[in-house]
Parts: structure tokens; C-alpha cells; sequence
């Protein structure tokens, strides 16, 4: 079932700091610049965009994902493989990821993955997404602040650093934001949503759809050049 709760136009943004905070702690068990616009994708890749790939792909893949939601997690770990192996290893996609925050603990969790160095970033999403039932809510996980501070350990970070990411007021406001343009530009109810060549594609986590929205869209490609 697809999630419907989206976390959009927070005010007040020096508050939400301590709110998610707080959040963890009290309620434990509750479920950039820009660089270019290529006009065949109608994307807006952003310095704050963290992508893979050659930019110069003939097709665009976006992915808004939360970590919270289970069906991101299958998508990364049993679908995102094939992806990159078959279309953005080859040179025919250029993926771009952003989090589109379904609750707080979304937005803490982005805040904390943003404290490392850009060149680890997936590969702690992908720790995220592998141990949801360690510290995801929709798991009932009773200490999800404990167990993100677990996560950042593991990332080498110690508990003091942990909260220090996720009280980040700027990368809040910033994860607020992508995931309030992600809606009001594509209408985006759930995760995950992709947008492939401009083009949105909800739920389609699904391999053999994914696969075949991408080669109808480098056939239409290749037809342009011949």
C-alpha cells in the first residue's frame, strides 16, 4: 500500500530542529544552487542533489524515496541493483536521488545521512534502507532515536555528532523543501515516485516496469538521432 502522509510547508523552521529531537526522544514509538535544467527531462539537477552516472545519459531517472518507507527499501535492495548495473554503469541513465520526507524521523534521518561526505552518502542510505527494522518506526521500533544513533555509529559517528546532524536547521529546512517542490511540481502522494525523462511514475517499484518505461524512453531517443 502506498503512504500518503506527506510532511510539506513546515513553518517556523527554527523550531523543527528541536522538534525532531524531541520527537525521538519523547515519542519513540509513534509510526541548493542549481546547476542545470536539461529540457528533455524537465529536472533541475541542484548542487544539493546527490546523483550517479553520466549527466550526458540520454535518459534522466529521479527517485523521490523516504527512509522510512518498506517499499524503498525493497526498491533499493532488490531493484536499484539491476538499475545501475544494466542503464547507469553503461551509461544510459543518469539517476538522481532526493528524500521526500513522509514524517520527522524521515527528516532526521536525511540530516544525519547529509553529515557525511557526499562520496558516502548512499552507501548510508543503503545502510539505512538494509536495517529499517532497527530503527524505523513503521517497524515499532520503540527507540528510534537510539537506534539512529546506532546507525551513525556505524558510520563513525558518536552519539553527541548523531544529534548534532539531525538538530542541522539547515538541512532540515532544505529536506522540508525538496519534498514540498517534489509535490507541487509532481503531484507526489507516496514513495516511491519516479520521474523518468519528465514523466512521473508512481509505485513503479516494480522491475519489469521500471525496465520498460526506461528502454521506451531510449528508443524514443535513438529515433530522434536516426
Amino acid at each position: 500500500m502506498t503512504r500518503k502522509q506527506v510532511l510539506i510547508g513546515l513553518g517556523a523552521i527554527s523550531l523543527i530542529a528541536l522538534a525532531v529531537i524531541a520527537y525521538l526522544l519523547l515519542f519513540p514509538s509513534s509510526a541548493g544552487d542549481t546547476l542545470s535544467a536539461d529540457s528533455k527531462t524537465s529536472v533541475m539537477v541542484t548542487a544539493s542533489d546527490r546523483t550517479m552516472g553520466n549527466r550526458n545519459a540520454p535518459v534522466t531517472v529521479l527517485e523521490y524515496a523516504a527512509p522510512t518507507c518498506p517499499h524503498c527499501a525493497h526498491f533499493n535492495m532488490e531493484v536499484f541493483p539491476k538499475l545501475k548495473q544494466e542503464y547507469i554503469d553503461t551509461g544510459k541513465v543518469f539517476y538522481v536521488f532526493r528524500v521526500f520526507p513522509l514524517n520527522s524521523v524521515d527528516l532526521a534521518a536525511e540530516a544525519l545521512a547529509r553529515c557525511l561526505p557526499a562520496d558516502n552518502y548512499f552507501q548510508f542510505i543503503d545502510l539505512l534502507f538494509r536495517n529499517q527494522e532497527k530503527w524505523d518506526p513503521e517497524y515499532g521500533v520503540q527507540d528510534v532515536h537510539g537506534g539512529l544513533v546506532a546507525m551513525g555509529r556505524i558510520a563513525g559517528m558518536n552519539a553527541e555528532q548523531v544529534d548534532t546532524c539531525m538538530a542541522n536547521k539547515t538541512e532540515l529546512a532544505r529536506a522540508s523543501q525538496v519534498g514540498a517542490d517534489g509535490q507541487a511540481k509532481y503531484n507526489i502522494t507516496g514513495t516511491p515516485t519516479f520521474v523518468i525523462d519528465g514523466e512521473v511514475h508512481n509505485g513503479g517499484y516494480a522491475w519489469e516496469g521500471l525496465k520498460a518505461a526506461i528502454d521506451a524512453k531510449l528508443a524514443t531517443h535513438a529515433a530522434n538521432k536516426s
